[in-house]
């Protein structure tokens, strides 16, 4: 155990940059993740942490002191606490934190009957986090990211996926066009265009990939184009469409449904 009460010292730039910095992320193939809810589950799916970050605030405290039993051979450091506030990437810190390896390629590839989430061009990291989790939630593993896409592993898609990245196998910068053409199961896109058919006359039982897009923007003409189906879902007036967070829930857990 290490503590660290200098602004200068490496690890806490490092830290730092990897808690504020895509680029760098994707440099370093590593994240953060904040509290002991995320630490907890990548250590029940046996993701490794790479290094545990505690705050001296908490350091001598019942989580910190169970956390060392169970992750012993890996470095902690033990920061002054307004050194941790820094590095933490939540605005009222846990006091403990740990650096994990990001995924360069998904653990398994989809098969042809595997169903896909696949997202274009969603940017909001909160958002991209929730639709993860729900993806997970109704039964989705494999998710098809494009490059303009948020980070899956950024830290606050890691909290708003309340741990969901280590359960899915996630690619990312896909060439959704690309994936589309050459598979062999159903594209459903929502849209509230000309066409569409309701979500709920639609038969669900067979793999489908699903495509949701920019929050505002929807799914992008090109892709909309290779859809075998576009999908209305039907909603009360005056209210006209739902965020892609509600969209994507509605739609998987229909399919859920009806694969019960």
């Amino acid at each position: 155990m290490k503590f660290i009460s200098s602004r200068d010292n490496p690890a806490f730039k490092r830290l730092g940059r990897l808690a504020a910095d895509a680029r760098f992320r994707r440099e370093e193939g590593a994240t953060l993740i904040d509290g002991d809810h995320l630490i907890e589950s990548a250590l029940q799916t046996n993701w490794p942490l790479t290094r545990l970050v505690i705050s001296e605030a908490v350091v001598e405290s019942p989580l910190v002191t169970g956390l060392l039993e169970r992750v012993g051979g890996i470095e902690v450091l033990v920061f002054a606490a307004p050194l941790f506030k820094q590095i933490s990437p939540v605005v009222t810190p846990t006091g403990v934190l740990a650096e994990i390896a990001v995924p360069t390629g998904p653990t398994l590839t989809a098969s042809g009957t595997d169903d896909v989430l696949a997202l274009a061009g969603v940017q909001d990291a909160g958002n991209l986090g929730s639709l993860l989790r729900t993806a997970l939630a109704a039964g989705v593993r494999h998710i098809w990211l494009d490059a303009q896409t948020t980070q899956a592993w950024s830290p606050k898609a890691m909290r708003a996926g309340m741990g969901a990245q280590f359960s899915l196998y996630i690619e990312e910068g896909c060439r959704l066009e690309d994936r589309l053409q050459e598979s062999s199961r159903r594209v459903l896109v929502t849209s509230l265009g000309a066409g569409c058919v309701s979500l709920y006359q639609l038969e669900l039982r067979t793999p489908a990939i699903w495509v949701f897009g920019a929050e505002g923007q929807g799914v992008p003409v090109d892709i909309q184009s290779l859809a075998s189906q576009r999908v209305r879902i039907p909603m009360a007036e005056p209210t006209e469409s739902l965020n892609v967070g509600a969209a994507c829930a509605v739609c998987l857990f229909e399919q859920a449904r009806q694969r019960i």
